[in-house]
């Protein structure tokens, strides 16, 4: 009976891979001291594929299914091996299972901002992030490859490969989609499809296929974001720099409202303020003149003058003393509202 069941251990009549959990690609059926049995069975189960290695060269290859091991099923290992077709003796090889179901939830994602070219502004440094999907698509090229005659071959090995090829396409996806960075912050599918379209040959050379690669977001370091906030402030009022100046005025008034206490360095600040939407309103009409080819001088002087002539400093006391009643509950927010739009005028 001993003798019968060391008989059996030395051959197999059934290969097979049963995945004991995720995150593995490549595995190798253990076949140290055993031979494959002629006429035994090989399992291929949906989501995987099998390869017979002999000597190095990769012979045959299987997908999904159940196989019957002879030299009808096994044609290309017959031929490396020489056998004739009544050939059924034990035999030799090396035998690998992969993993074909999707590898999901990869991350990626630019460590540093990155600049590229951008028809908007020139040129911009941009942050992005998401998540891909990928499967093994040819088990012999990524054996040839990548897994090689290792046991075992987990997605972890290659996360950091994969993700680097990301990373150094993004340029050339942005570029080859041909969209502006605040077009390519408004369709993030636009750009991953770009994107997925400059990794699929990537992919495919090292046997994998690429899949439902997403961006989950796109944006600007802090400090181009803060100019780009400008940027639409300016839009918004159609790019003319008077009014722009009276939106920032506007929301810096609050500021010295909440802070009516503060004596005499809110009257100083309120009198800077002043001064700088009189500075502004000089700036917009050069600037608005010299777009229109330096035309009218006298006009230009007019504004000077008229801009000179403001007084910011009373407009500004009578502000604080209203801010002082108004923190005294004297008067009401709605009430101070209106006079600080009212007094605001007089500045602009």
């Amino acid at each position: 009976m001993a003798l019968m069941d060391f008989i059996k251990k030395q051959f197999i009549d059934v290969l097979q891979w049963t995945e004991e959990g995720d995150g593995t690609l490549a595995w190798r059926f253990p076949m140290s001291g055993m031979e494959i049995q002629n006429g035994g069975t090989l399992v291929v189960r949906e989501s995987q594929m099998a390869i017979f290695v002999n000597e190095g060269k990769v012979a045959d290859v299987f997908g999904p299914g159940t196989y019957k091991l002879t030299t009808q099923t096994l044609p290309v290992l017959t031929y490396l091996k020489n056998w004739d077709k009544l050939f059924e003796s034990p035999f030799k090889s090396d035998v690998y299972f992969f993993s074909t179901r999707q590898q999901i939830d990869q991350k990626w994602g630019t460590p540093q901002p990155i600049t590229i070219r951008d028809k908007d502004f020139g040129a911009v440094r941009l942050r992005a992030f998401g998540n891909y999907a990928f499967r093994v698509a040819d088990p012999k090229l990524f054996h040839t490859e990548i897994s090689g005659t290792r046991e075992s071959y987990p997605v972890a090995d290659l996360e950091g490969q994969l993700r680097g090829l990301v990373l150094q396409n993004i340029s050339n996806a942005i570029a080859g989609s041909g969209l502006p960075f605040l077009d390519l912050a408004a369709n993030q599918v636009m750009f991953a499809d770009a994107l997925t379209k400059e990794l699929a040959p990537l992919f495919a050379k090292l046997g994998l296929l690429i899949e439902n690669l997403t961006v989950q977001n796109v944006s600007l370091p802090e400090e181009l974001q803060k100019i780009l906030d400008q940027k639409i402030g300016m839009g918004m009022v159609g790019n003319d720099m008077a009014k722009f100046m009276q939106y920032q005025t506007a929301q810096a008034i609050p500021k010295f409202a909440e802070n009516s206490g503060g004596g005499s360095g809110i009257a100083g600040d309120a009198m800077g303020l002043g001064a700088g939407v009189a500075l502004g309103q000089v700036m917009a009409q050069n600037l608005q003149q010299g777009l229109q080819g330096g035309g009218n001088a006298a006009p230009a002087a007019a504004a000077v003058a008229a801009a000179s002539g403001v007084k910011p400093e009373d407009v500004m006391a009578t502000l604080e003393k209203l801010g002082e009643l108004k923190s005294k509950g004297i008067l009401t927010q709605e009430e101070f509202d209106a006079k600080k739009s009212e007094l605001l005028k007089k500045l602009i």
